[in-house]
């Protein structure tokens, strides 16, 4: 009994130490997070909400905001890691966050809206998004998966769905050797997803 008393209180000890190490540096911006935790009570960041709005407004249509986005991106438009920001004249947007070092890797998640469309658009004369992944819901919303895209998606695993009338889309970069497998990338989508806010344009 006295050997069990003596012991104990050290297990408990290691355990707890080794509970704590061996995980990744979610303060290093170069290492990507698991994307598995969930994202409770959604809420656009007070740094991004109004470049959402203001895109909102412009095309007079929803668009949905992210409240999560893979280390170091942040989803704030006009910001450091908003490399491509294009609205045509159908309304459609293309919002592009990156970051990229050379010889490295990169981290690009491109965020798309088409109001009043629900069409998959052509890229040269071939569909933009191709090769039918799984149909899931996440968050309320119908996602189609696409695993093999063109254009500014090359690369990414896309996330599809449709609302009122309009097609959205999110997607991410897939980069095996900087640690964004697949599995990781749909994780991070499927964060994504949970953590969107619909941004509706104000009444002008």
């Amino acid at each position: 009994m006295r050997r069990a008393a003596y012991w104990l209180p050290l297990l408990l000890v290691v355990l707890a130490a080794a509970g704590c190490g061996g995980g990744e540096d979610s303060s290093s911006p170069f290492v990507p997070t698991s994307g598995n935790e969930p994202a409770s009570a959604p809420v656009c960041p007070p740094d991004w909400k109004p470049g959402w709005q203001k895109l909102a407004d412009r095309i007079k249509a929803p668009v949905y905001c992210p409240s999560w986005m893979p280390d170091p991106l942040t989803g704030q438009i006009d910001g450091s890691w908003n490399a491509m920001k294009s609205v045509l004249e159908d309304r459609s947007y293309l919002m592009g966050f990156l970051w990229y070092e050379t010889n490295v890797a990169e981290v690009h998640v491109n965020l798309r809206g088409y109001p009043d469309h629900t069409d998959i658009p052509t890229c040269n004369g071939r569909p933009c998004f191709n090769d039918l992944g799984p149909k899931r819901t996440i968050a309320g919303l119908d996602i189609q998966v696409y695993n093999v895209n063109r254009g500014a998606d090359t690369w990414h695993v896309l996330y599809a769905w449709k609302t009122d009338g309009s097609l959205y889309t999110v997607s991410q970069h897939v980069v095996p050797e900087f640690g964004l497998s697949y599995g990781r990338v749909t994780s991070n989508l499927d964060r994504i997803v949970r953590g969107l806010v619909r941004i509706d344009p104000q009444q002008s």
